[in-house]
């Protein structure tokens, strides 16, 4: 049971859901908030039913990729194991801070470019920021964010302790970010990524041409790459969602099946 990913979500999402209400950072939240069905559904499905339901068509995307890695390096991807023999806990190490930078390049591009924010823009949906909504994302996000890390992460070759303890780290700091809870990690939010910093991520007016704060663990590659923002003090936006909201269909059906329709333009419109 505990080799499975899905026994460490049920852990860490009910921890989160217990030091919320011990702990809450804004107070006047609720518990039961509207759309909290919606966000029930997408942790069961994005956390457990996608893999069931998508594992040939992603076991595809990576034979293609294969193929193709193949024909110009005269050799299968699997056959580098650059970290074959390495301690699991550096095989963790590396594995982690290559896989996180990988997908804040991708986070970053969900915003820039029209077609994959029409999808994203299901994530910043939210209206009340809790650790549940950490897992309300369009089901094509994780085969975006799956066919960029493939490669990387097969040539590297990590042991399957070494993956499963990534994937439960970042749940855990994603899970985190999404948070009502007053965290900031004090000196070390230079380096980790928070709820007090990510929750500017979902200022509904966002900053700069795409927004700000896409780190999912390290907030490290927000600060080098100068998409930081974080006030010193503990406060949240004014608003969080994003422009052109209600021209979006609300509905669990339209969000999971077409997500770029809009109510007036023909899908055209792009907040962004």
């Amino acid at each position: 049971m505990i080799r499975r990913y899905v026994f460490w979500l049920v852990i860490v999402s009910l921890a989160c859901l217990v030091l919320e209400r011990l702990f809450p950072w804004r107070r006047n939240q609720r518990l039961l908030r509207p759309q909290l069905g919606q966000d029930i559904f997408w942790l069961a499905f994005n956390g457990y039913f996608f893999g069931l339901l998508f594992k040939p068509a992603l076991g595809s995307i990576n034979g293609a990729i294969d193929r193709a890695f193949a024909f110009a390096a005269g050799t299968a991807p699997a056959d580098f194991r650059v970290l074959s023999g390495q301690p699991v806990w550096l095989q963790f190490t590396i594995v982690l801070v290559a896989a996180d930078f990988i997908e804040w390049c991708v986070h970053n591009l969900l915003h820039r470019n029209g077609w994959l924010w029409k999808i994203h823009r299901v994530h910043h949906s939210i209206l009340e920021m809790d650790w549940i909504g950490n897992f309300r994302f369009h089901w094509g996000e994780i085969v975006v964010y799956q066919t960029f890390k493939y490669l990387p992460l097969a040539l590297l070759g990590a042991r399957w302790e070494a993956l499963l303890m990534v994937a439960v780290f970042s749940t855990t700091i994603g899970h985190l970010n999404h948070s009502n809870l007053n965290i900031s990690w004090g000196p070390l939010r230079y380096v980790l990524n928070s709820p007090r910093m990510h929750i500017w991520h979902h200022e509904k007016e966002h900053r700069g041409p795409a927004g700000v704060n896409f780190a999912v663990v390290f907030s490290l590659w927000d600060w080098l790459l100068g998409t930081a923002y974080m006030p010193g003090e503990a406060r949240v936006p004014a608003t969080i969602g994003f422009r052109g909201q209600e021209r979006v269909p609300d509905g669990l059906a339209m969000r999971f099946v077409a997500p770029w329709i809009d109510r007036k333009a023909g899908g055209l419109h792009d907040p962004h």
